[in-house]
């Protein structure tokens, strides 16, 4: 996108000589960034402008002219771009509103713009945009009225025309600049992802910060940040986070994995950072840019005021961190000039009489020691030296570390200089503890990214898809979705889903023969593709060790679910091996419309929803993914053993993962499945599947 980002010539499509238009001001800053190229001017009404004619038509701008800058009524863009076809620009920017964000009838018009684009080649951003900002090329193209951002090495994607209006402002603020600046809009044509690799291919660019809305195309989301990250970090601010709105599905995963989480799992997967406020998104992009990366997670405090060194030690626990424990070295260094009063062990005190050469000292003593890989300074106001001093005192030895050093400085008046001397030097600085915790704790995610290893991906040679096909091929789905039991079983089984001694019987009689020839103790459940949920409506008994016992089971989960779903069609009951001991989770996958299955594991049972213990990942499986989404929760790290309980076969569960992942990508009619619960037990004995549940999207069978 050469001609895009460095155009030799623009030219702006409805350029005004009335202050005020957004023609006019989109002249303006074109005028007053210093861009070097030709810019021409077109309107249909003529004249002047800046001292250069206004063309009443593209077709008359003289060359160069790569790129062409829109703003005219939205019934017109068309026409307007047919035009620049013609003329042979290959990019447009289009920053009229009224199209798909509009109404239907705009919707249908941003068709038929893409088509016009598309029958010339022309590569569009927008429309319903900004345009964009490049601080070192320079240009602006946009129609924004505040001042141009200062140079920086920060890159700026985003979906929201007034979050860029405000990062300009915030940044100038806070003493940072931009590389680019860029609004998407509509993304009529050129989408999100399309800009990473071009953006990240700026030397001037040393991150990436994007407010995402959503993804038109997970899996090219997906690719194109994955070869980006593995450079230049992306941190991404993706709202719309709530799930209030989401209609109520029937099974436990469906319920849990909302599209929010299947962003989480794209993100994790792609090496992209998430920010969960718009605080984050520029604190964390403004940390990766100046700060160096921390080896690991063991963080020393400097402070010359107890309480606040005891406000940070919290908040690096909350977020993943620990403090490093001292060398005999580091400690006696401390203890030579610091007051016998004073604390030398971690978090660091050194008393509110600490002056420059007391924080400069102290600073270096922590970064040279080996147990520690970063420091966080604290900084209220002292009594004696003033902020700005210490602060002066600090940027040398920050500025040689190879360490990542985070200042917060606490107050307001008293440490405004501090705060502009850390400005101007571009040092990390934060006005909480809080913050910088955060901050600290995303150069350790970013550590952690450069150094984890290729995806392990997880394959599996024992399926017969051709067998789950048959299965599949003349079920019975029922008025909720759901397949059958003896379907599912059928392609569990063809996809190597470990399930117990089962047999689906129709009668008192047959239950109690069948009961006898598995062998007691066992387990019967109803059989009806209108009851997901079966032991909501007492279609299960467990734990039946006797003949008698058989048959008024058989009576139970065949007649009290009628009680509760009338008119449900009972077609029997599923007979099966009752299971050793063993621990109980959740597994399962939902399909998300963008990033295709969603994998989740977690705490089992019925109050799985309540309990919220679960992870979320993508397909295909990568075994250092799943081993992620265990130690994400209670119920994965449960299964290495715990107070007396031993522990359980967790490669079982990687394996029982992939082979659900596998089939949810192969019958893309499969909308959801679900094993709840899956069996885990001890040692290496494997893991078995006595519960399981899949929705189809397809009609129900008459």
């Amino acid at each position: 996108m050469q001609a895009l980002f460095s155009p030799r010539g623009v030219v702006v499509v409805g350029a005004s000589a009335s202050p005020g238009k957004l023609g006019y001001s989109v002249a303006q800053n074109m005028r007053e960034s210093g861009y070097q190229g030709e810019v021409h001017y077109v309107n249909p009404k003529g004249g002047e402008l800046f001292g250069k004619p206004i063309h009443t038509s593209v077709g008359d701008v003289p060359d160069p002219a790569d790129l062409a800058v829109i703003l005219i009524p939205a019934p017109y863009v068309p026409a307007s771009l047919e035009e620049c076809g013609k003329r042979g620009i290959p990019f447009a920017i289009i920053g009229s509103g009224g199209f798909g964000e509009s109404s239907p009838e705009g919707k249908k018009l941003e068709e038929q713009t893409l088509a016009v684009a598309r029958s010339f080649g022309i590569r569009v951003i927008g429309p319903n945009c900004v345009g964009y900002i490049d601080t070192h090329l320079p240009i602006n193209t946009s129609f924004l009225p505040v001042e141009s951002p200062k140079p920086g090495n920060i890159a700026f994607i985003s979906q929201s025309g007034a979050i860029c209006d405000i990062i300009i402002d915030l940044t100038r603020g806070q003493g940072y600049g931009l590389s680019r600046l860029l609004s998407i809009g509509n993304q009529m044509d050129i989408k999100e992802s399309e800009l990473f690799a071009p953006t990240a291919a700026d030397p001037h660019t040393k991150v990436i910060a994007v407010y995402l809305e959503g993804v038109f195309d997970g899996a090219q989301f997906i690719r194109e940040a994955s070869a980006v990250t593995r450079e230049k970090p992306i941190v991404v601010m993706k709202v719309g986070r709530s799930e209030s709105g989401r209609a109520a599905v029937a099974s436990h995963t469906g319920a849990l994995a909302g599209s929010d989480n299947a962003y989480t799992a794209a993100f994790r997967r792609a090496g992209v950072l998430r920010a969960l406020r718009s605080e984050e998104l520029f604190e964390w992009a403004r940390v990766l840019a100046w700060a160096p990366l921390p080896r690991g997670r063991r963080m020393a405090v400097l402070t010359n005021a107890g309480g606040c060194g005891t406000i940070m030690t919290d908040t690096l626990v909350d977020h993943g961190m620990e403090l490093a424990q001292f060398s005999a070295a580091t400690r006696a260094n401390l203890q030579s000039r610091l007051p016998e009063a004073a604390n030398t062990n971690n978090p660091v005190d050194m008393l509110a009489q600490a002056g420059p050469d007391e924080f400069s000292l102290g600073l270096k003593d922590l970064l040279a020691d080996e147990g520690v890989d970063g420091v966080m300074v604290l900084l209220p106001p002292p009594p004696v030296s003033t902020p700005a001093e210490i602060a002066e005192a600090l940027i040398p030895v920050i500025r040689e570390a190879k360490k990542p050093v985070l200042a917060t400085f606490m107050g307001e008046e008293q440490i405004i200089t501090a705060v502009e001397v850390f400005m101007r030097e571009q040092i990390p600085f934060f006005r909480y503890p809080e913050q910088a915790a955060s901050a600290m704790s995303v150069l350790c995610q970013r550590s952690r990214q450069l150094q984890k290893p290729a995806p392990e991906w997880v394959t599996l040679t024992d399926v017969h898809k051709d067998q789950a096909q048959a299965a599949l091929a003349d079920a019975v789905v029922g008025a909720d979705g759901f397949l059958e039991p003896g379907v599912l079983s059928r392609m569990a089984q063809a996809y190597g889903i470990p399930l117990p001694p089962e047999k689906i019987v129709h009668s008192e009689q047959e239950a109690v023969e069948e009961a006898q020839k598995m062998g007691f103790p066992v387990v019967l459940k109803v059989v009806s593709a209108d009851i997901p949920h079966k032991s909501d409506v007492g279609g299960i008994a467990l734990d039946i060790r006797d003949v008698e016992a058989a048959a008024q089971a058989y009576r139970q989960v065949t007649a009290l679910p009628l009680e509760k779903v009338p008119g449900a069609v009972i077609e029997g009951a599923l007979l099966q091996k009752m299971l050793p001991e063993g621990q109980e989770v959740i597994v399962g996958a939902v399909r998300d419309p963008q990033f295709g299955p969603l994998l989740m594991f977690g705490s089992g049972g019925v109050e799985v929803e309540a309990l919220g213990d679960v992870s979320f990942g993508l397909t295909p499986v990568d075994r250092r993914e799943v081993e992620t989404m265990l130690e994400e929760t209670w119920a994965g790290r449960k299964l290495k053993g715990y107070r007396g309980f031993p522990a359980c076969d967790r490669e079982a569960v990687v394996d029982v993962l992939a082979r659900i992942g596998r089939l949810m990508e192969d019958f893309p009619e499969l909308s959801e499945l679900e094993i709840n619960p899956l069996r885990v037990f001890p040692g290496e004995e494997g893991a078995v599947a006595p519960d399981l549940r899949a929705r189809v999207t397809r009609e129900p069978t008459e």
